[in-house]
């Protein structure tokens, strides 16, 4: 018959298992804190959970703070994230300076804790760790390619959330300069931040031209508070911070602009400032226009080298008597005028039909083989050369149009019934004021006609910058001391239209 146990050698078994399970458990937590860098929801102190994140939006979790991460990671892969750049020199200083930008915004009530948040275009998530840092825990950043558990998979103007969903959305980096689809974003944006929002951006561009850009992109919004910052990085070493509320239930909603059915346009500061800085007009009527002209295009200061054309909806350039392709378009506005990498939708506008056949190889022009008029009529086109020029000659004359009633044919010329269109209500229904819209016109005196209709109906408010030929009867090259009979204008009718568009906020070039 065996002894029983003695209670000392069960006691000291009992202590064996407790130290061996509270051994077991402190290895769990250090391995999930230290090796896969993960934060504890004080729910599970991360004893039984495979898959702990950072608070996504919506889910209200406690997030790791910046500094725990930078004292407690080592080198390699933690899940999804690399915690070698998660510790990197650059990536905490980011945060940091994410953190103090967000703290000033909560001390200004625009930034509350409960504050559901998204940072779009944020490839690492800094932005997104620095509002976590500051207790704002419900956000999420949203880029191409994920970034776990900071950062989810999407595009900026598709975004995969509901209508007002965040209370506050954050764009940084100057992403938004950069984006392709700026509308786009900017319509998501306003889809869903909830109404009485905060959206704040940080972008390079600081000019009063793009600063207005932007604001017409964003018209759900009202702008709160405007800032220049110092920049983090170099290539952002001043920084234009804006914060905008939203004030719309519906991003479809528009703040009204004072444009709609009205033959003025307000001319604002920034746009007067622009054409007091552009090249003077040549008051004295040149004795070679061939010559003065011509030359007069290195003087041209083009808008976008005196501002950032940033923030539209789309560019566009019109051009209104373009001829042949390598008239203008091929020739001179493909390669000399200055885009800042943007891409244009091209609009060619030209009567002659001995032109329209090699527009059908330029498949990014769009052509319109009709005449530009003041209204929807048939016209009669006529092709005039100078004189003592064969119609057999080498080159083509230039074509102009007449209403039916008034056309004559005291001149050579080849003549053709034509359509014409109401040029100003078909710019009004294909661009916007969002829109950057170029045009160059020269249509052999019939911008006469057509400027005053471009006022008329409040179309010329949607043009950012003309190159106009103004026709008069100037001195001919062929026969020194005599004038052009095609035309009937002086050169001081020429200057008056020019001026005209100059005072009205129109920043026209004179072009030959």
């Amino acid at each position: 018959m065996h002894a029983p146990p003695k209670p000392s050698f069960l006691r000291n078994l009992l202590v064996r298992i407790l130290l061996l399970s509270l051994f077991i458990l402190v290895v769990r937590f250090a391995y999930v804190v230290t090796i896969r860098g993960e934060s504890c929801d004080i729910s599970d102190f991360c004893f039984f959970s495979d898959s702990l994140n950072f608070a996504s939006a919506g889910a209200g979790t406690r997030a790791a703070s910046a500094v725990v991460v930078a004292q407690h990671a080592v080198p390699g892969k933690v899940g999804d994230v690399n915690r070698e750049l998660l510790t990197s020199k650059d990536w905490v200083e980011a945060v940091r300076f994410h953190s103090a930008v967000f703290q000033d915004l909560m001390a200004e009530g625009y930034l509350k804790p409960d504050s559901k948040s998204l940072c779009i275009e944020t490839p690492t998530g800094h932005d997104v760790f620095g509002l976590k840092e500051i207790g704002v825990f419900d956000s999420i950043g949203i880029s191409k390619k994920s970034f776990k558990p900071l950062v989810v998979s999407g595009l900026p103007h598709r975004l995969p959330f509901e209508d007002d969903t965040f209370d506050f959305i954050f764009s940084g980096g100057g992403g938004l300069d950069r984006s392709s689809q700026q509308l786009g974003v900017a319509s998501e944006v306003s889809r869903t931040l909830k109404p009485g929002g905060v959206f704040m951006v940080h972008t390079n561009s600081t000019d009063e031209y793009s600063f207005n850009s932007f604001i017409a992109l964003f018209n759900c919004c009202r702008v709160a508070r405007v800032r220049e910052i110092e920049g983090l990085e170099a290539s952002m070493p001043r920084i234009h911070e804006i914060v905008m509320i939203k004030e719309l239930k519906n991003s479809d909603e528009r703040i009204d602009n004072g444009l709609e059915g009205t033959s003025k346009c307000p001319v604002p500061g920034y746009k007067q400032k622009l054409v007091r800085d552009a090249e003077p007009l040549i008051e004295e009527e040149p004795l070679k226009p061939w010559l003065t002209f011509k030359r007069n295009i290195k003087n041209v200061k083009y808008l976008p080298t005196m501002a950032d054309i940033n923030f539209k909806s789309r560019y566009v350039y019109v051009d209104v008597g373009a001829r042949s392709y390598g008239s203008s378009i091929g020739s001179w506005f493909r390669k000399q005028y200055p885009k800042q990498n943007k891409t244009f939708e091209v609009y060619a506008i030209e009567a002659d039909k001995a032109f329209h056949a090699e527009y059908e190889l330029k498949k990014n022009v769009k052509l319109l083989p009709y005449a530009a008029w003041v209204r929807n009529e048939t016209l009669v086109f006529e092709v005039n050369r100078d004189p003592g020029q064969d119609k057999d000659a080498k080159g083509r004359g230039m074509g102009r149009i007449k209403p039916v009633v008034e056309s004559g044919h005291g001149l050579a010329s080849d003549v053709n019934e034509i359509q014409g269109f109401d040029f100003a209500n078909w710019l009004k229904s294909t661009v916007t004021e969002k829109d950057f819209v170029v045009m160059k016109m020269d249509v052999e005196g019939t911008e006469f006609d057509l400027i005053p209709r471009l006022f008329e109906t409040g179309a010329i408010c949607l043009v950012d910058e003309v190159f106009l030929e103004c026709h008069y009867n100037r001195w001919q090259k062929c026969c020194p001391g005599e004038r052009s009979p095609k035309y009937e204008k002086t050169y001081d009718q020429c200057l008056e239209l020019f001026t005209s568009l100059r005072q009205s906020g129109v920043l026209v070039h004179q072009w030959w």
